[in-house]
């Protein structure tokens, strides 16, 4: 895991530098709020994807960085777009754009920065490139919008969780990773599989992230291993596998109540915070964090296609990493 740690580490300042290209392009009004939820930080996953997956299908280009930062550009703008919608005050620890910038600024720089990134995807002339990126906007956001008509709804199924997900962040990855595919003139088959370990490989990422905002904060932190006080998502009223663990533990009428209270967004604090540690404690976040192995066994059986490469190798212990992430 060292190894791709490292490589991660070594491709940060690359990466970065392209974002710092990009953002000086944009109009000049939607510059500040841009840089501020990219000085947030984040690990950059998405276009050390695009890069990973570009150059075990043999391409050396330097423009795999620049889709990279397409993809980082859109997933940031996402990100702002989504604070706004869910009210998080935290974003990877520090406060979310919208608590700094006035909200309506906020929203229009995401859409800058989102049309940004369609302009440098479209610069390279493919327009295979063009429709994998606008495919992911148009994929993410109805991702979003089914989650949105799911905020405090008293039943959730597995297979709508899964298109929530599949859709918000999932196929993001899915187009981090074909992107790459597309640019070394892969054929269809091993572009076939890099989209499909992408998206394997984001429905995990989702599953995981989803029982990490029920870990305990660090020591000296409000957040949890997501960056967000701890039990978001159930403040939101959203539903995922970790709270569906813990209703299926309750009696019957007392998993009514508290669905009731739920739906009505009538949950204490102390009620919160005492569901949290009970999801945690009994080890429904770990039950949920489980559901990711089978997704990452089918994107680990994508990157059987994939010819031996040392960033094949890398590919599959970003699976591991998955797994076993904290934060």
């Amino acid at each position: 895991m060292q190894d791709l740690r490292n490589s991660l580490a070594e491709e940060q300042p690359r990466i970065n530098s392209s974002l710092q290209l990009a953002l000086r392009e944009l109009p000049p009004g939607a510059r500040p709020v841009a840089e501020h939820v990219l000085a947030a930080g984040g690990k950059r996953l998405r276009p050390f994807l695009t890069l990973l997956c570009g150059r075990a299908l043999g391409c050396r280009d330097s423009g795999l960085y620049l889709l990279g930062a397409a993809v980082e550009m859109l997933h940031a703008a996402t990100l702002l777009h989504d604070d706004i919608l869910d009210n998080s005050r935290l974003r990877r620890g520090k406060p979310a754009a919208h608590t700094v910038f006035d909200p309506s600024t906020v929203i229009l720089a995401g859409d800058a920065m989102l049309a940004k990134a369609l302009l440098m995807v479209s610069a390279h002339g493919d327009p295979r490139l063009t429709a994998c990126i606008s495919e992911a906007v148009m994929r993410t956001a109805e991702g979003e919008i089914l989650e949105f008509g799911q905020l405090r709804k008293a039943s959730l199924s597995h297979e709508e969780y899964l298109d929530m997900i599949t859709g918000k962040t999932a196929w993001m990855l899915r187009a981090s990773c074909e992107l790459g595919a597309l640019r070394a003139e892969a054929d269809e088959d091993l572009v076939r599989a890099a989209a499909s370990f992408g998206l394997e490989l984001g429905i995990a990422f989702q599953i995981v992230d989803d029982a990490l905002d029920f870990s305990p904060p660090a020591s000296g932190k409000e957040e949890a291993g997501t960056g967000k006080p701890r039990g978001g998502d159930l403040r939101e009223g959203k539903l995922t596998p970790p709270l569906l663990f813990y209703l299926s533990s309750l009696p019957a009428s007392e998993a009514s109540g508290f669905m009731e209270r739920f739906a009505a967004d009538l949950l204490s604090e102390a009620e919160m915070d005492s569901v949290c540690a009970t999801v945690h404690d009994r080890g429904f976040a770990l039950k949920a964090r489980d559901l990711a192995g089978a997704h990452l066994e089918r994107a680990k059986a994508a990157l059987r296609a994939f010819p031996p490469t040392p960033e094949r190798d890398l590919l599959e212990k970003m699976t591991v990493y998955i797994q076993q992430r904290d934060q």
